[in-house]
């Protein structure tokens, strides 16, 4: 093997059989180290506030883990979209209100799978930092049964992959990660940085973190969605989310190609700065964004809690019941608002009623029986045109 180009990233090395694959340095970029400019500065300041601001507004939420899942779907949603997943937020809600509509798209399971994941993922933190255990953990969650599920879930790869076009041979890759051998090794060196103490601003940390993750690509599929999940999972171990509302995926989507671009241009250029530039300013405009989310999550809420209250007279208590679970499964029927509350098919009926009558539930199915009911309003603040 020789060495063919290097930057301050790492090389590639030509392989025996022909191909370069990149071995990646350690980080953090030592050779020159990274360059604190103007604009690196003002977009860590920016995001710092957007960050402190986003932690303040949850704090406002009444019980906060009633609105944690609806961020976890949504950055589910648009993680596995990166990845060519067809799937809505509004397909992965009938999902797990178990709706068998069958011109669902195919690949929700994915979507469901990434939840669960993350759920895996954020319960774990509470005993093992992020780590390769963890990785290798919720890359079996995130595989099993789905697309992807006969390319070892869990286990990092033995063999090489590449980056391309959709069934491009390796020798047409755009990027070729490193050979299998050196993914231990490499993986070994992440967790490494992870664990150790640094003077760098933690949003520097996680994007470095998350560009060397993507860059060893260490297992056969689904690397983009772990190395998303890894962000979420960074900023609430290190105290810089105290909740889970922070899709990255939403602005990583919008900006696809520049993602893309930028990673690369990390790997061939060694120009860290204008990845870090890119991913700060993501993280700044998706804290601002979700805080405004937050904010119109209160105002509903209160202003349905007033309509209960003020309409619903000796069934208000169980109305407002109702609404607090809306936040939560937003799709309901009659009966599983009847278990919610305990009363007979008839009492959960006429409450379900009251609840179309006031305009917070909406019908959808347009059936006498088996009616599903969605709490519109706020399935709409998470949409991607709100």
């Amino acid at each position: 093997m020789s060495q063919e180009m290097s930057s301050r990233a790492g090389r590639y090395i030509r392989q025996p059989a022909g191909y370069r694959a990149f071995i990646p340095a350690l980080l953090p970029p030592a050779d020159p180290p990274l360059r604190m400019d103007a604009a690196m500065s003002s977009a860590l300041a920016e995001a710092a506030g957007g960050l402190s601001a986003l932690n303040a507004a949850v704090g406002t939420l009444p019980d906060p883990e009633l609105f944690v899942f609806m961020y976890v779907r949504k950055e589910a949603v648009l993680s596995s979209q990166i990845e060519g997943t067809e799937s809505s937020l509004l397909d992965l809600l009938e999902a797990e209100a178990r709706t068998l509509d069958p011109h669902r798209p195919r690949d929700v399971d994915e979507v469901l799978n990434y939840v669960g994941a993350m759920r895996h993922g954020l319960r774990r933190l509470q005993t093992l930092p992020v780590s390769i255990r963890l990785v290798r953990e919720i890359h079996k969650l995130l595989l099993e049964g789905v697309r992807g599920s006969e390319r070892t879930p869990g286990e990092l790869r033995r063999s090489q992959n590449w980056i391309g076009p959709a069934r491009c041979r390796l020798e047409e890759a755009v990027f070729v990660p490193p050979p299998p051998d050196v993914v231990p090794s490499a993986l070994g060196a992440w967790e490494a940085f992870l664990q150790s103490e640094h003077d760098l601003p933690l949003l520097l940390q996680v994007g470095l973190a998350h560009a060397q993750f993507e860059t060893i690509h260490p297992f056969l599929d689904g690397n983009g969605r772990v190395g998303r999940l890894l962000i979420v999972f960074l900023l609430c171990e290190r105290g810089a989310l105290c909740k889970p509302v922070l899709y990255l995926s939403h602005y990583l989507r919008r900006h696809r190609r520049e993602y893309y671009d930028l990673l690369q241009g990390v790997r061939d250029d060694g120009d860290w700065e204008a990845w870090l530039l890119f991913f700060v300013r993501g993280v700044r405009e998706v804290a601002k964004e979700a805080t405004m989310t937050i904010q119109r999550i209160a105002r509903l809420r209160e202003t349905d809690r007033g309509r209960i209250t003020a309409r619903f007279g000796r069934v208000a208590a169980n109305g407002l019941r109702v609404l607090d679970a809306l936040f939560t499964r937003p799709i309901v029927t009659v009966r599983s608002v009847q278990e919610l509350t305990g009363t007979s098919f008839e009492a959960a009926n006429n409450l379900v009623s009251r609840f179309v009558e006031h305009g917070i539930l909406e019908e959808t199915t347009g059936f006498k029986r088996n009616r599903r009911f969605r709490y519109e309003a706020y399935i709409d603040l998470f949409s991607d045109e709100h």
